[in-house]
């Protein structure tokens, strides 16, 4: 019977609780919304003692089913002041599911500012541990020592030094399959949340653990077996398909084709140096420098997508993992900077210190823009990255967010909705995107409602990128399915495989069925992910955010984007319609 741990750092405790009738349907997104809808005070200032951080595994984490080992983190963003989800793949997210906890909701703040603990949790239960000698170090320095301290079968959440500053773009680490620190719950500032919590890290054993009922393992099976065999044969997910052999980075040479890469801070599509650090380029330096070096590596147990990377120094030896496509374009083409060896140390020190590499590169692009240094050097760029680290005063400025550096510095040119900077898809030359990145509950975030599918990738039907018409239902219908999708614990590539094929949606919702008892179809996905839509919506109107918050910045409305030269052109009455309908 899974419950719900909640953890009070005020008064230190760790206690469980019988999950609420209302909740036994929900997981992932759905479940942290619903929380946080229902216990944070929507016009509570984020770092404040009233705001709470949940963490929840999806539907069917835990379980044999392929690729769905997601964890959902949420709260009120101190990035956008909305509601906010961000999920990762990662271990931890099945040890919590195997141990039979639901969702931990992580409440109050220490009497003791600046005091920080660790979370045991295993199947004797919970307690709280001082962190203290952890403090003020990098996350590839203290993840090792968490391992050797708990053992190897452990799994671990923690945030870095910009958590414990509580900056605005601090992520939520967790480990990879191998014990990395490189999995990222990235977006909106969750990691400033717990830092202004003083929860350093939560490490989980599963052993002995109770596990995750099967209420119909027949049923379970029949599905699995069909959703499995959707990612094995559709051609973006199968072994040896563009993820499994380029990484989610074979994107660059496809977005920069279609002229929707943004470069050097939102002022172009196209990047000349794209080929340099594209999925094929990462291929082909891994083959080429061997060692360590990794193509195809799966984040947790039981991915079969396997798109993440392990990039090599020149020697052979570990650089970094992972370069994805969202990593890469920030701190590479965002920045100006065609050198992988330099992104991929960007992304270490973004991995080190705990940061969101989106938000970092956007705030990097932004510096540049403002002066303080030129697009393309490099070198610089690390320079910032260590300001970030050391938490000085221009650090402590940039680990505020791109949207922050700009007021601080007087650039117009800032790419944000609801303060949080734009990711890798530049919404002038592809319109359904930028629909997805103004209407969503979460500020500017691709994943919420990915139309770079039928836009970009033929996913699902094949649309037009520069066309407006239509792109209003596009985007809310895959706003609502990758609510439900975010909800289950799958990852959201799963979802080029069962937008092709019927018999792999009907697997992932058989799976679904399976564990919690219920009898949903196909045709429930979209009002199961509206019902999260909806509680996403009133926490942000209840905190103050109108229709004139769902709106791109005013720089796209007048500045033509190369090479297609389109100004953002979607009618604010169609933004509107999103959610009238």
């Amino acid at each position: 019977m899974s419950k719900i741990l909640r953890v009070n750092m005020t008064d230190l405790t760790a206690k469980y609780e019988d999950v609420p009738e209302k909740y036994k349907n929900w997981g992932g997104r759905g479940l942290t919304s619903f929380i946080t809808l229902e216990e944070v005070p929507p016009t509570c200032h984020p770092l404040g003692p009233n705001n709470k951080v949940t963490l929840a595994p999806g539907m069917v984490t835990g379980t044999p089913a392929p690729s769905s080992g997601r964890i959902s983190v949420g709260g009120k963003s101190p990035l956008t002041g909305t509601i906010k989800e961000t999920n990762a793949g990662t271990p931890f997210s099945q040890h919590l599911a195997r141990l039979g906890i639901k969702a931990v909701v992580v409440e109050g703040q220490p009497k003791e500012n600046g005091k920080f603990w660790l979370l045991k949790v295993d199947k004797e239960g919970a307690e709280l541990l001082p962190a203290d000698e952890y403090v003020g170090k990098g996350l590839y320095e203290v993840y090792p020592a968490l391992f050797d301290r708990f053992g190897k079968k452990a799994a671990i959440m923690g945030i870095g030094v910009a958590g414990e500053m509580k900056m605005a773009m601090a992520g939520v680490c967790f480990n990879d399959i191998d014990g990395r620190p490189s999995r990222y719950s990235g977006r909106g500032g969750m990691g400033a949340v717990l830092g202004s919590k003083g929860l350093k890290f939560i490490v989980a054993d599963d052993t002995g653990g109770p596990g995750v009922d099967i209420a119909d393992k027949d049923l379970f099976d029949t599905g699995r077996k069909k959703l499995t065999e959707a990612l094995r044969t559709h051609g973006v997910t199968k072994e040896g398909g563009g993820l499994n052999t380029y990484g989610t980075a074979v994107l660059i040479n496809i977005l920069n084709e279609a002229g929707g890469l943004p470069t050097r801070n939102f002022s172009s599509g196209e990047f000349e140096g794209a080929s340099k650090i594209s999925g094929e380029a990462i291929a082909e330096g891994v083959k080429q420098r061997g060692g360590a070096g990794t193509m195809g590596h799966p984040c947790h147990p039981g991915c079969i997508i396997q798109c993440s990377n392990i990039w090599p120094k020149p020697d052979g030896t570990e650089h970094v993992s992972v370069i994805e496509y969202e990593s890469d374009w920030a701190l590479g083409a965002n920045c100006g900077i065609d050198d992988l060896d330099v992104i991929a140390e960007l992304i270490w020190l973004c991995n080190d210190y705990g940061l969101d590499t989106i938000e970092s590169g956007g705030t990097i692009a932004v510096a540049m823009e403002g002066g303080l240094a030129e697009f393309g050097d490099g070198q610089k760029a690390i320079e910032l990255m260590h300001e970030i680290g050391k938490g000085t005063p221009l650090g402590r400025i940039l680990g505020q967010g791109a949207a922050f550096t700009g007021k601080a510095l007087g650039v117009v040119r800032v790419p944000g909705v609801k303060g949080q900077n734009m990711p890798a898809y530049a919404p002038r030359a592809i319109k359904g995107i930028g629909v997805t990145y103004a209407t969503t509950p979460m500020g500017a975030d691709h994943t919420a409602g990915y139309t770079i599918g039928p836009e970009i990738m033929s996913v699902g039907g094949k649309v037009d990128p520069l066309e407006v018409e239509g792109k209003a239902e596009i985007s809310r219908n895959l706003q609502a399915a990758t609510a439900f999708l975010d909800s289950t614990g799958y990852c959201l590539f799963t979802a080029f495989a069962i937008m092709d094929i019927p018999e792999g949606l009907e697997g992932m919702v058989e799976t679904c069925n399976a564990v919690l008892g219920t009898k949903w179809t196909v045709d429930d996905v979209g009002e199961i992910g509206k019902e999260v839509l909806k509680r996403e919506r009133a926490f942000n109107e209840a905190a103050g955010f109108t229709k004139a918050d769902d709106r791109l910045p005013e720089f796209m409305y007048y500045e033509p984007l190369p090479p297609h030269n389109t100004v953002w052109d979607v009618p604010d009455e169609m933004l509107d319609q999103v959610w009238e309908l």
